[in-house]
């Protein structure tokens, strides 16, 4: 099996937590090479991946004429720079949500990533969430009949602005509705497609906040509406998921629990039952199915982030159609644009 040589430009909180620990679970993935200019970085690199070699700049891995694949997980406003340069490199992209700033940026990325027969997506690994693929299942089994309504919330509680990080700061890209939106976004629209219409209400809710940190948005469809939350105040917890239909409910408390393993250091290879929801966290359904009135727990599916860097290994190696295609991470870029057109209009935005 061919090893594929991934190279990555920045090593921040999404290089560290959710690429560098899979890419490493993966045997047929080797990461050849980190950019990072942090001292302390550096260090922890060293100590966590001693074969992979540390570049001082992003134009030392883009050289690289071994490496196949790079990884963007920059700041997003550099992300349509440094997947520019990468693809000019000749090599296949993976860019860490959210995909670039302007659907606009994303359309030249997607132009040119098809003049160079190169691969370009991004990481929406968030498809592979244990409570969103239960969701998911429930949906597509229609074991509530005709869905009217589906809600997915992305809380937090913040009740501070922390300091010296860019996600806090009033930049291009900065704030909640980028960095959360464009997971429950990327979810919606893989469920349903693009809706009809949007409207929003974005704003701030803590004091001395300089950028987004809560948003309501509606996606409108033909005969029904996925309503996407995030708030910075949200103490007590919401239900993550909450889809109607005409048959019955299904309630979902609690989050994935991949990102709490890789924060605390561990990885599929140590982990047997990675991805698997305690019992405790099962979504609650109340439905009747087949005529049968059933009012109990589902299953959780597994959730497992590795199959996101298995089907891109697979779509470069031309076995797989790839999963995450970048004219839907476009999309989602776009809904966000048309939900800052609804909000500072005050009204629905059609497609």
């Amino acid at each position: 099996m061919k090893v594929l040589n991934i190279g990555m430009i920045g090593f921040g909180m999404a290089g560290r937590v959710f690429h560098a620990p899979i890419i490493k679970s993966l045997p047929y993935l080797r990461l050849k090479g980190v950019q990072s200019a942090n001292r302390t970085t550096r260090e922890m690199l060293h100590r966590l991946y001693p074969e992979t070699e540390i570049a001082d700049s992003a134009e030392e891995i883009l050289k690289d004429e071994d490496i196949d694949l790079v990884v963007v997980a920059t700041p997003n406003t550099s992300h349509t720079e440094y997947a520019e340069k990468a693809l000019l490199a000749n090599k296949h992209v993976i860019v860490e949500k959210p995909f670039t700033i302007t659907s606009s940026e994303a359309d030249t990325l997607i132009e040119l990533a098809k003049e160079k027969n190169l691969v370009l997506t991004v990481h929406q690994n968030r498809r592979w969430d244990s409570d969103f693929l239960t969701v998911k299942k429930v949906i597509e089994g229609r074991l509530l009949g005709d869905i009217v309504e589906y809600e997915a919330h992305y809380d937090r509680f913040r009740n501070y602005i922390k300091e010296n990080a860019w996600r806090e700061e009033p930049q291009a890209g900065s704030g909640v509705l980028y960095d959360l939106g464009s997971h429950l976004i990327d979810q919606a629209l893989s469920l349903f497609g693009l809706p009809l219409e949007v409207s929003a209400d974005i704003g701030a809710q803590r004091g001395g906040s300089k950028t987004v940190d809560y948003f309501h948005i509606i996606l409108h469809y033909q005969n029904f509406r996925a309503v996407l939350r995030s708030g910075s105040l949200v103490r007590e917890p919401l239900p993550h998921f909450i889809v109607l239909g005409n048959e019955g409910s299904f309630v979902k408390y609690g989050m994935d629990v991949q990102e709490a393993a890789l924060k605390a250091g561990a990885t599929p290879l140590e982990l047997e039952a990675w991805g698997e929801e305690p019992k405790e966290l099962q979504g609650i359904i109340n439905s009747n199915i087949n005529g049968v009135h059933i009012r109990g727990t589902v299953e959780s599916e597994r959730g497992d982030y590795r199959f996101f860097y298995e089907n891109v290994y697979n779509a470069i190696m031309g076995k797989e159609e790839l999963a995450v295609k970048p004219e839907e991470a476009r999309n989602t870029i776009r809904i966000i644009e048309l939900a800052m057109e609804s909000h500072n209009k005050g009204m629905r935005i059609k497609l």
